[in-house]
């Protein structure tokens, strides 16, 4: 089991920049690939990137593509989304999720342990 704890969010001005972060509990951090998602108000939750438990295979969401990384510090237990050039359609609450399949997936339902999730606002 893990347990996940999120870092980071707050408010920015639309082109700014955030890291987020995700601290994962347990010595057992490198058996998960690692997912990040994001709830906007009023909308459903939308994958936005996972990374591999190795870090050597990354997938991200064509809506942030060019504008977030994902990566991961197994030496650390945290996994970490750097966001740039953000909108104010980036406005959400960013969870990161654990994964024990084989495979990156992008769906949500394969994905076993949650964080609380950190608040985001895009806004000038």
């Amino acid at each position: 089991q893990v347990q996940l704890v999120e870092s980071g969010g707050g408010l920015v001005q639309p082109g700014g920049s955030l890291r987020l972060s995700c601290a994962a509990s347990g010595r057992t951090f490198m058996r998960y690939n690692m997912g990040w998602f994001r709830q906007a108000p009023g909308k459903g939750l939308e994958f936005v990137a996972a990374i591999s438990w190795s870090g050597g295979n990354t997938y991200t969401a064509d809506s942030v593509k060019g504008r977030f990384n994902i990566s991961r510090d197994n030496a650390k237990n945290t996994v970490y989304l750097q966001m740039n050039s953000l909108k104010p359609e980036d406005t959400a609450v960013y969870y990161c999720a654990a994964s024990t399949t084989v495979i990156l997936t992008t769906n949500r339902d394969r994905y076993n342990y949650w964080g609380q999730g950190t608040q985001v606002t895009v806004s000038s």
